[in-house]
């Protein structure tokens, strides 16, 4: 709980902070915690406190807290060539290595990167690059992005635009030829009685009268997290990319992966559009990509994009485009150690995406006990990442009434247990760095279970 005294840090953190997303009647109530510091996949308050961090930070710190490789590669890099731009011809060299190894491991037999700060940036400069290219190439109208309800692709202004989320509203967004589709997330949004090999067709029938509604030639690119992150934790139903794709496809509508949170191991292979099957013409990459450790996001451009639109820049001699910190050494070379961290194994240890492996099915099995209780109306998630929906009624779905904040109460129950968690609408989100053992996702199911008897108790 937080100190009383005016010089507390939460009083300090409190009277100078504006705060984003974040629950203000929460940090009213329960004051801010300030954290000092972490170690393996705990952080610790400036109370000496650790709490497992069921979240690895915001999705990204996936080797933990204290990863020594990854220090050590940023250390020597502040002292080789501490900052850099990418602009007028001139990179540091870990930028081009990077490059090299990102099309390398990407399920591109080519193409070309270009560097960010996150990954709103990323998903900002890839509808730039795709309305640019557009009209280079004699096709201004075509400038729509079709996403999904409950998709989540960032905060600035075009990336909030493409966010399907209501809360987005209080900007006066989305702006206009953002287009959201259902949200392919079949045990909500299916009809009684309809299989889910039905939704999905009416999710493809529904994706082919919306193009035929806005046109096709005004139509950019389909942008989608292969599996929704933000959004709560949304699996596509099955068969959903196997369904649009063609689609997409036969209309010439660039077909974007956007792998923030997915990218690099979190369900289970190198990219989420590897989990389902299919090659994208773009990937938006960030949070994994440094594991945490610098700001950076990247748009990896496949073969076909990337030569489109580098001939399009040279017919006006540039891509007038770009940040002060794209490509900055310190954040590729931590970049590169993540990559090799994560995919190959570094320093003699195996790749943390065995850990993905070896953690999921116990991950799957704690999800599918805890939703038995009759207030939990389903479990979801796919590889290291998952959800548990609360409901007031388990037959009819029925959410809790809003007012009773049930997400936020169970994730502050966690907190005070010294378990952080996620909450997102009525779900709990749970995203553990790839270094848990299994004692620790005991822990982290134990306290997370203790939280919700504690709070149906409540409001039930």
């Amino acid at each position: 709980m937080p100190d009383d005294k005016s010089n507390s840090w939460e009083a300090r953190a409190a009277a100078h902070t504006l705060y984003g997303f974040t629950d203000l009647p929460t940090v009213a109530a329960r004051g801010t915690v300030v954290l000092t510091g972490g170690h393996g996949p705990y952080v610790t308050d400036v109370h000496g406190r650790d709490y497992l961090d069921a979240n690895s930070g915001l999705w990204n710190m996936v080797a933990g807290f204290d990863p020594p490789g990854l220090i050590a590669a940023a250390q020597e890099a502040y002292g080789r060539f501490p900052g850099y731009h990418a602009f007028f011809g001139r990179m540091s060299d870990r930028t081009v290595e990077l490059s090299e190894k990102l099309i390398a491991v990407s399920p591109f037999a080519d193409g070309r990167v270009f560097y960010t700060n996150s990954g709103s940036e990323a998903n900002d400069t890839l509808v730039k690059m795709l309305w640019f290219l557009n009209a280079q190439e004699g096709r201004p109208e075509r400038r729509k992005i079709l996403t999904r309800v409950n998709g989540y692709h960032g905060v600035t202004v075009v990336s909030a635009s493409m966010t399907g989320k209501p809360y987005n509203s209080v900007f006066g967004l989305p702006l206009p030829g953002f287009v959201h589709l259902t949200c392919p997330h079949y045990w909500r949004e299916g009809k009684e009685g309809e299989s889910e090999a039905a939704f999905t067709a009416r999710m493809a029938a529904e994706l082919e009268e919306v193009i035929a509604r806005e046109g096709a030639e005004t139509i950019a690119a389909f942008v989608a997290e292969p599996v929704m992150g933000a959004g709560g934790v949304i699996p596509p139903s099955e068969g959903y990319f196997e369904a649009v794709l063609p689609i997409l496809r036969k209309h010439g509508i660039a077909v974007i992966s956007d792998e923030v949170i997915c990218g690099l191991g979190r369900t289970g292979r190198a990219w989420g559009c590897e989990t389902y099957g299919f090659v994208p013409d773009a990937i938006i990459s960030s949070k994994a990509l440094t594991a945490g450790l610098f700001p950076m996001g990247a748009v990896i451009l496949g073969p076909e994009l990337a030569d489109r639109l580098h001939r399009a820049s040279e017919a006006v001699e540039e891509f007038p485009h770009g940040f002060t910190a794209s490509g900055h050494p310190v954040g590729c070379a931590i970049a590169l150690k993540a990559i090799e961290t994560i995919l190959e194994g570094a320093d003699g240890a195996p790749p943390l995406i065995d850990g993905v492996h070896r953690l999921t099915p116990g991950f799957e099995a704690g999800l599918a006990r805890l939703a038995e209780h009759p207030h939990i109306g389903e479990w979801r998630g796919k590889g290291l990442m998952g959800a548990l929906e609360a409901v007031q009624d388990k037959a009819t779905k029925t959410p809790f009434p809003g007012h009773l904040s049930v997400s936020e109460r169970i994730a502050n129950a966690c907190t005070d247990a010294g378990l952080i968690c996620r909450p997102l609408g009525q779900a709990v989100v749970l995203c553990p760095p790839f270094i848990l053992t299994e004692a620790q996702m005991d822990e982290m199911f134990g306290k997370l279970e203790r939280a919700l008897e504690t709070v149906f108790a409540e409001v039930a």
